[in-house]
């Protein structure tokens, strides 16, 4: 937790403090509110342990020239670009709890393997909207957790400057819409792409047999015993059932119920919880939006998916011949706006040399989602 040592004297200054830090007032007293008169909490700062136990700050020079180095470190951190494993993003999940005490984390369930499903929370807790965004439900497309992790960097920096963005300031987006972010759905699939069958804890030749023999698992798409968590969800699933594989696969088995994965557990009991106003589903590929969904999609959907249309390039697409999938469920249950982006285009897994392009088509839709109309 980045505290140091202050004179009471200087801390009461707030308009200076906010001014010397470049942190906005709201996100200083938001972060202080537990700290006692000589403590000042810097949200988003790298301190050394050695700073912590220095000398209490007696000066604004003083303190100006202990944050001068820390806020490049951040702005580094939130402009890196990471390929994700499930050890990986607990890393920089607790960095960003730490740095970050208005997030709020929790586990919403555990994978087949026991892995932890993260949920990161951001926004008033009285917030009257509320805006979900998940990714990575199919393995190889794992490039979609990269994105939203970056963006999640990118909103909670921008948060403490009130950086304007897409004409939204963050403060007013941080008021008015709670953000759930599910940033890593399918943990285990993801680990078994990017880092092979012989570093999962699950037997090898059940895998390979599921991957049909292949020794490459880049064509993974499903969890780690062969199903296909977009296709889990209770909405119209018979059909899914009657055309896509019959036992475990790695891409496209529904399972021989719906909701029988835990990690589709967690997702659905998360939806039913939290009664979100909108979703978001992470996808690749093709560079389009799906949006409707046989008629139960909220009139506002139009207008929204047209402003994510215009700021990313990607193609509105209103209804496609697919079922059971965790956003189709949502809209069928809710009447309320559900979208599936499907970033990139090519081949997954996508070459992580796109990543830049990617984001900065996706920036938009992330930002403008947690604006809703009047």
């Amino acid at each position: 937790m980045p505290v140091i040592q202050i004179q009471p004297r200087l801390k009461q200054q707030v308009k200076k403090v906010s001014e010397v830090l470049n942190i906005h007032p709201f996100i200083l007293d938001l972060c202080n509110q537990d700290c006692t008169q000589d403590e000042l909490l810097i949200p988003g700062f790298f301190l050394n342990e050695s700073d912590f136990r220095a000398e209490r700050i007696d000066s604004f020079a003083h303190l100006e020239e202990l944050v001068k180095e820390s806020e490049k470190t951040r702005d580094n951190w939130a402009g890196e670009r990471n390929v994700y494993n499930s050890k990986i993003i607990e890393k920089d999940l607790q960095k960003i709890i730490e740095l970050f005490p208005f997030v709020r984390y929790r586990v919403i369930g555990h994978s087949v393997l026991g892995k932890p499903i993260h949920e990161l929370t951001i926004g008033d807790a009285g917030a009257p909207k509320s805006v979900h965004i998940n990714a990575s439900f199919h393995a190889n497309e794992w490039i979609t957790t990269s994105v939203l992790m970056k963006w999640c960097k990118e909103f909670l920096v921008s948060l403490c400057t009130n950086e304007k963005h897409f004409g939204l300031f963050p403060i007013e987006q941080f008021k008015q819409t709670k953000i759930s972010l599910v940033p890593l759905v399918n943990p285990d699939g993801v680990d078994l792409v990017l880092n092979g069958p012989d570093h999962v804890n699950f037997d090898t030749d059940t895998l390979l047999s599921i991957n049909e023999h292949q020794p490459d698992f880049n064509e993974w798409k499903a969890n780690i015993r062969g199903v296909d968590l977009n296709n889990q969800f209770p909405s119209f699933w018979e059909i899914e059932q009657q055309r896509k594989p019959k036992s475990p696969s790695y891409r496209d088995y529904p399972g021989y119920a719906p909701l029988t994965e835990p990690e589709a557990i967690a997702m659905s009991n998360l939806a039913e919880k939290s009664q979100f106003d909108r979703l978001l589903a992470l996808h690749t590929q093709g560079e389009e939006i799906y949006w409707g969904y046989k008629g139960f999609e909220p009139e506002q959907s139009q207008k929204t998916v047209e402003l994510f249309g215009s700021l990313s390039g990607y193609k509105p697409v209103r209804n496609l011949d697919s079922y059971a999938g965790y956003r189709d469920w949502y809209v069928h249950r809710y009447s309320k706006e559900g979208y599936t982006i499907e970033l990139g285009k090519g081949k997954n897994p996508l070459p992580f040399a796109q990543f830049e392009e990617i984001f900065q088509k996706t920036r938009g839709i992330l930002w403008t989602s947690l604006s809703f109309a009047d």
